[in-house]
């Protein structure tokens, strides 16, 4: 809290509360009839009155300067806080376009001469063809239980529904 505000409040209660004194001195001499006492109360009163009014105002100054500091605080605030995307939102894009980058920067390999007369020789002794590969494409599926046993196919799998 501002301290023109806590001092505005302060203030204007203290001179409220010492408002009370005079009054009651007042109405005390209108009972009697001391037109004198009455008229020195009323002097207080309006003195304290006055005195409040003036804090009172001091506090509402006070207030307002809280309420514009809030406001600019909080522009700060919003001001950093997109900032700060903008910021993410840059890393996160060149991010992006470095991943891009990556994807077409692949490697590429070369076989020399030797390897492709190797290759060449290993495809024609049958070691590792490609029609071994395919013979066991053709194969009948296998099963294998929990304990990594095979377990014969079934021939077909019927299924029969009765209604």
């Amino acid at each position: 809290m501002n301290t023109k505000t806590m001092e505005g409040l302060v203030g204007a209660r203290t001179n409220m509360n010492l408002m009370n004194t005079p009054m009651r001195v007042f109405k005390e001499a209108r009972r009697k009839g001391d037109t004198e006492t009455m008229e020195r109360a009323m002097g207080y009163v309006d003195e304290f009155s006055g005195k409040a009014e003036d804090y009172k105002a001091e506090a509402d100054k006070g207030m307002e300067e809280e309420a514009r500091e809030a406001r600019e605080k909080a522009k700060l605030q919003r001001e950093e806080a997109i900032q700060k995307r903008r910021e993410e939102r840059e890393k996160l894009e060149e991010r992006i376009k470095e991943n891009r980058n990556a994807d077409t920067n692949t490697d590429t390999v070369e076989i020399s001469e030797e390897g492709k007369v190797l290759l060449k020789d290993n495809v024609d002794s049958g070691s590792t063809g490609s029609d071994e590969i395919k013979m066991d494409a053709t194969k009948e599926p296998v099963t294998y239980t929990k304990t990594g046993e095979t377990v014969p196919s079934e021939q077909e799998a019927s299924i029969s529904v009765s209604v």
